[in-house]
């Protein structure tokens, strides 16, 4: 199959910075960039008391400090869990050693879903704060990492699109000699840009902060819309038991993000006052 005009794809050395026996990796690189600027500019919102109901914040700057920690825990333990149980646990199982050698790639966006929301929900226990406002503040800054991480999916030449004909088809190096649809850059897109000017109107024009879950909310239905368009254009993972149809994985494991979605929206313009707010 030939494209009208195949992009040339840059092959970006994986390794940003090589020091003797240690190497970072833009993998790791873009990760940790986009932990930073979403603690960053939760600190902002934070500190921005228009946003709030009867403007004060659900908790201080050194509990964002704390939750930082929780949130760089669930991304990376849940995003490696998920891609080893969600989506390819036969070649994990078989070969144990590859599961901690995050480095190389392969990250569950749904894993790390899962798992950073179960942590919130400790971190709100331990800290006596709206577990709503929490998911909130998290959802607010998490197209800044989501954006960072698509762009590291396509650094490292993963989760690349379907074999294509169309002017944007991109031959990557390990994804055969067709032209493919650079599927990341789309999700970095919609994901990531587009989901952060939603969630931004949200907060500061909607002032969607004042009704607790209302932000994780929209961000769980875009999320979903996002993903499930995207779908179209990202390769399947291979033989997986929920590629059904013309329904893939990532599509079926969008399905209870948007249901999730709909009832904190509706269930935000429910409460008044984050003062009532609870899970």
């Amino acid at each position: 199959m030939t494209a009208l005009a195949v992009l040339t794809y840059p092959n970006i050395d994986p390794v940003a910075i090589e020091l003797g026996p240690l190497s970072i990796k833009w993998y790791g690189i873009a990760y940790m960039t986009g932990l930073i600027f979403g603690w960053l500019y939760i600190r902002r919102l934070i500190t921005t008391p228009k946003l709030w109901y009867g403007g004060k914040a659900p908790f201080t700057l050194e509990r964002v400090d704390d939750l930082l920690l929780y949130a760089t825990a669930g991304v990376i333990i849940g995003g490696r869990l998920g891609q080893v149980l969600l989506y390819d646990p036969d070649f994990y199982f078989s070969n144990p050693a590859e599961i901690v050698k995050v480095w190389k790639g392969g990250m569950s966006f749904h894993g790390a879903l899962i798992a950073t929301g179960l942590l919130i929900l400790l971190f709100a226990r331990h800290y006596k704060v709206s577990a709503r406002s929490v998911m909130d503040l998290c959802c607010a800054a998490a197209p800044i990492g989501i954006f960072f991480g698509r762009v590291a999916n396509f650094i490292n030449s993963e989760h690349w699109g379907r074999v294509t004909n169309a002017a944007i088809g991109m031959v990557f190096p390990n994804g055969g000699p067709d032209p493919r649809h650079p599927s990341q850059l789309y999700e970095a897109v919609l994901e990531g840009l587009v989901m952060f000017a939603i969630i931004r109107f949200a907060t500061h024009r909607m002032l969607a902060l004042k009704r607790p879950g209302l932000v994780a909310g929209i961000w769980l239905i875009w999320y979903a819309i996002a993903r499930s368009i995207s779908e179209i254009f990202r390769e399947p993972e291979p033989g997986h038991i929920l590629n059904i149809g013309p329904f893939t994985a990532g599509q079926v494991y969008c399905l209870p993000m948007l249901l999730l979605g709909i009832y904190l929206v509706w269930t935000a313009y429910r409460r008044e006052g984050s003062e009532k707010a609870t899970v």
